[in-house]
C-alpha cells in the first residue's frame, strides 16, 4: 500500500518546488495599549519638568523668605484662636443672611408680578457683575460718607457685604432647583386644597435645598475665600482674620512665611467643604436621577 503525499499550503516557491512560509501582518496596538503608552510619556515629561524646576529654584532663599520656622510658630495660637475664629464667623454671618436673601429674590424671580420679576433681576445683574472688593470699599468708606447714620459695627458691614456678594450667585442656584423640581408635585399639592405659598414652602423648597446643596458648599467656600477682603477695613487685634493677621506679622517680621501659614488655614477649612460638597452630589445627584 503507498502512503499519501503530503499536501502544502501557499505558493510552491521556485523551481525547486520548496514551499516558502506565507508571512503574516503584524497585530496592530489597541486604543488601550495606546492610551498606556501616552500617559506613560506623559508622566515621564511631568517628572523631567519638576526636576528642572527643582534643580533651577534657588532652594535656600525660598527657605528663607517663605518657610521660617521660628516665624510662623510665632503666630500661634493667635492664628488659630483669632484669625481662623473670626474668618469663620464672617463667613457663616454672611452666607446665613446671603442664603436668606437669595431665597427672597429667587421666588421674585418666579414670581408672576413683572415688577417683581424686574427687581430681582437688576439686583442679581448688578451684584454679580461687580467685584467683591467694591462691594466692601462702597459698604466700609462710601455708605458712612453718603449717610451720616450709617454707624454699623464691622461685624455688621462684613456680614452685609458678604450677603451682598453670596445672595446673587445663590438666588440663581436656588432658582434652578425650583425649577428642577417636577411640576407634578406642585400640582398634587395644590390638588390638596394647599395655597401657591405653602406648597412652596413645604414641598418644593425642601426638594429644591437637597438638588442645591452641592452648589451652596461650592458658594461657601468662595465665601470663605471673599471673607479675606475684610483686611481692607482695618480692625482691631480680636477682629482679625486671617489675611489681616497675615500682612500684619509681614510688617513685623519682613518675611513671607505668614502667607504659608495663612494659605494653609484656608486650607484646613475649604478641602473639607469641597471633600462634603463631592458627597453631597453623589447622594443627591444619584437620588434625583433615581426620582426621573
Amino acid at each position: 500500500m503507498s502512503t499519501p503525499r503530503p499536501t502544502t499550503t501557499g505558493d510552491p516557491g521556485g523551481p525547486s518546488g520548496t514551499p516558502q512560509a506565507v508571512a503574516t501582518p503584524k497585530a496592530k496596538m489597541s486604543r488601550r495599549q495606546k492610551a498606556k503608552i501616552s500617559r506613560g510619556i506623559q508622566y515621564g515629561l511631568l517628572v523631567v519638568i519638576a526636576v528642572v524646576v527643582a534643580l533651577m529654584a534657588d532652594w535656600p532663599t525660598l527657605i528663607d523668605t517663605f518657610g521660617r520656622v521660628d516665624i510662623a510658630v510665632g503666630m500661634f495660637p493667635e492664628v488659630v484662636t483669632q484669625a481662623l475664629k473670626n474668618t469663620v464667623i464672617f463667613t457663616l454671618l454672611g452666607f446665613v443672611l446671603g442664603l436668606a436673601i437669595a431665597i427672597v429674590l429667587a421666588l421674585m424671580r418666579l414670581s408672576s408680578v413683572g415688577v417683581y420679576r424686574w427687581l430681582a433681576f437688576v439686583y442679581i445683574e448688578f451684584f454679580r457683575g461687580l467685584p467683591a472688593l467694591v462691594v466692601f470699599l462702597v459698604m466700609g468708606f462710601g455708605m458712612p460718607l453718603a449717610f451720616e447714620g450709617f454707624n454699623l459695627p464691622q461685624l455688621v458691614i462684613i456680614m452685609i457685604a458678604l450677603a451682598l456678594v453670596s445672595s446673587a450667585y445663590m438666588a440663581e442656584t436656588i432658582r434652578a432647583g425650583i425649577q428642577a423640581v417636577p411640576k407634578g408635585q406642585v400640582e398634587a399639592a395644590r390638588s390638596l386644597g394647599m395655597s401657591s405659598s405653602r406648597a412652596m414652602f413645604t414641598i418644593v423648597l425642601p426638594q429644591a435645598m437637597r438638588i442645591i446643596l452641592p452648589p451652596l458648599t461650592n458658594e461657601l467656600i468662595l465665601l470663605t475665600k471673599d471673607s479675606s477682603l475684610a483686611y481692607i477695613l482695618g480692625s482691631s487685634v480680636d477682629g482679625r482674620e486671617l489675611t489681616a493677621l497675615a500682612r500684619a506679622e509681614i510688617v513685623n517680621t519682613a518675611n513671607l512665611t505668614p502667607f504659608i501659614v495663612v494659605a494653609l488655614c484656608y486650607l484646613i477649612i475649604t478641602i473639607p467643604l469641597s471633600y462634603l460638597s463631592r458627597v453631597l452630589e453623589r447622594k443627591y445627584g444619584s437620588a434625583e436621577a433615581g426620582v426621573k
